[in-house]
């Protein structure tokens, strides 16, 4: 059976503990793919900004790094976690790595492409830094290019929060 939200879905996070979404409930949700090695990396900067700003108004940002693209993802999760907080000082939460697409795609985010396609109705994640805004009831309202700057996805996220 299909999820009508995502709160259905478990995920892992960077210290290998699995998490509910469920636990997001009532949150606005800013769910990104990311990775260490990428030109967006320093996208990484404006998220936490973007988190900053509005967590006391209910924003989560959930990253979840994925080697998918060009090997740009290629640390251990320590790794991960370290080059986050010493780099960009990232506090918002970052998740166990997964793949985005194909066969062993995490059940999040093939739920995610499927409620939210993007550019001609393909539902594949096409880079690094895709991000998919989660409104708090758990659905999908919108599917961001990873040129999309953290700053510009801001300006939607008023009638979210």
């Amino acid at each position: 059976m299909a999820s009508a939200n995502i709160y259905g879905f478990k995920v892992r996070d960077i210290s290998n503990h699995d998490i509910s979404m469920e636990s997001f409930r009532g949150k606005t949700l800013l769910i990104v793919n990311v990775a260490s090695k990428c030109g967006f990396t320093p996208q990484y900067k404006g998220l936490e900004e973007l988190y900053k700003k509005n967590v006391s108004r209910g924003l989560e940002i959930l990253a979840f790094p994925c080697n998918q693209f060009g090997g740009q993802e290629p640390g251990s999760e320590d790794e991960i976690k370290s080059f986050c907080e010493l780099n960009y000082g990232v506090t918002f939460p970052v998740f166990a790595k997964i793949d985005v697409n194909g066969a062993n795609a995490a059940p999040l985010y093939s739920f995610l492409k499927s409620s939210a396609p993007g550019l001609l109705g393909s539902e594949a994640v096409k880079w690094n830094f895709t991000k998919f805004l989660v409104d708090k009831n758990g659905q999908v309202v919108k599917r961001y290019a990873p040129t999309d700057s953290p700053e510009a996805i801001g300006k939607d996220l008023e009638s979210y929060l």
